[in-house]
């Protein structure tokens, strides 16, 4: 396993994330920003190790669903606490609900025990700009996973 992904523990997905300066305003604090590209790097390396090698995913999906993606379709995002920098974050994502066509994930930036954002992230599949039924072999990791965690514990 690459540790640049992350790892995949009871049903959760935990990136670590380091803060650097480029990532702050000019008081030192998170660039509000910045937590959704944290966000998007967690929900990337999650399908990764659920499975879903982008390249092979991508060129078995073409085949069936010419022009396909993943869109970020809603998200409710709290920002509760500033991360500042060089702290040492961790990105946790966990399946929600996963439907025929989205998965809606919950996602919590972590310092420690300390939680500074949360979410409720609606992702799509779409081809030719219309929903479609997610590949199956992902939807059903992603089920395995949420029944893991028995529920939700946001």
């Amino acid at each position: 396993m690459n540790p640049l992904n992350g790892e995949l523990r009871n049903g959760r997905h935990y990136l670590p994330v380091r803060v650097y300066y480029e990532d702050t305003d000019f008081t030192g604090i998170v660039y509000h920003a910045n937590y959704l590209r944290y966000m998007e790097r967690s929900r990337t390396n999650y399908l990764r190790l659920l499975g879903a090698d982008h390249r092979a995913l991508f060129e078995a999906t073409e085949k069936e669903a010419p022009g396909f993606a993943f869109v970020v379709r809603s998200m409710t995002i709290e920002f509760l606490k500033p991360g500042r920098m060089d702290d040492v974050l961790t990105v946790v994502t966990q399946p929600k609900e996963v439907k025929g066509a989205s998965i809606t994930l919950f996602q919590r930036v972590m310092r420690g025990e300390e939680t500074l954002v949360e979410a409720d992230v609606r992702v799509a599949f779409i081809s030719g700009g219309r929903a479609r039924p997610i590949p199956k072999p992902l939807r059903t990791a992603m089920k395995a996973d949420q029944e893991k965690l028995g529920g939700l514990d946001g």
